[in-house]
């Protein structure tokens, strides 16, 4: 089993930013352009999504989180999805985005609500065509026969929403949609040497977004 010890920076209270959004885009920024600068194919936005099944039983799969802003961090997915109907049940949700290389991670809990329509529209205008078709193509978290079914399916779907150029000549379906985490409760992880890593969380104490240094309380954790 290999050991690395986590030499990174750490994270400490005088140098955290005035918002936990502050903090967390000034992350995320850091994480894409480290992987820029890698150019190594990897997804700096890869999200850790974790819902709750009826049984209670935790789920958890990997997504792309496609929306930050100060309401909290979103992403995109097949609304009669495994992971929408449980969402659809239970909102409560918790994810995670984690940087090896950078030896950081947040943790996000929350609820999880629709995202608007006209956002969800917005973004859908900007994916690749062959993007476009697949949302339109999969029945997501359903069962199929095999790659064959799923390909005819996508080759229907090109033949329906012939490629144009034209910003909607594949509309967006009505089955396709967005979540976003409203957050109760966002934790910093920064590794340090000796296995003394630095957690920070923030924890909701009023009613604004993520931007709103009043409504967070501040603590740290030990490792």
């Amino acid at each position: 089993m290999q050991r690395i010890d986590y030499t990174g920076d750490g994270l400490s209270e005088s140098d955290l930013l005035d918002t936990p959004y502050d903090q967390v885009r000034a992350w995320v920024d850091a994480a894409v352009a480290a992987a820029d600068a890698r150019a190594d194919g990897s997804e700096p936005t890869a999200l850790s999504v974790a819902t709750a099944d009826t049984d209670g039983a935790p789920d958890v799969r990997t997504v792309l989180m496609r929306f930050l802003d100060e309401r909290g961090p979103g992403f995109l997915t097949n609304l009669e999805s495994t992971k929408s109907r449980q969402l659809a049940g239970n909102p409560k949700i918790a994810a995670s985005l984690t940087w090896p290389a950078l030896y950081r991670s947040i943790r996000f809990r929350g609820q999880a609500e629709l995202i608007e329509r006209p956002e969800v529209e917005s973004y859908f205008r900007t994916r690749p065509y062959g993007s476009r078709l697949s949302a339109w193509a999969s029945e997501q978290s359903r069962p199929t026969l095999g790659r064959a079914e799923l390909e005819a399916r996508w080759a229907q779907a090109r033949e329906r929403f012939p490629e144009t150029g034209e910003p909607d000549e594949v509309p967006v379906p009505d089955f396709w949609g967005g979540w976003r985490i409203v957050c109760d409760q966002i934790e910093f992880w920064a590794g340090r040497t000796n296995r003394l890593h630095d957690r920070i969380v923030f924890t909701r104490i009023g009613a604004g977004d993520l931007g709103h240094a009043a409504s967070w309380r501040q603590s740290r954790l030990q490792p």
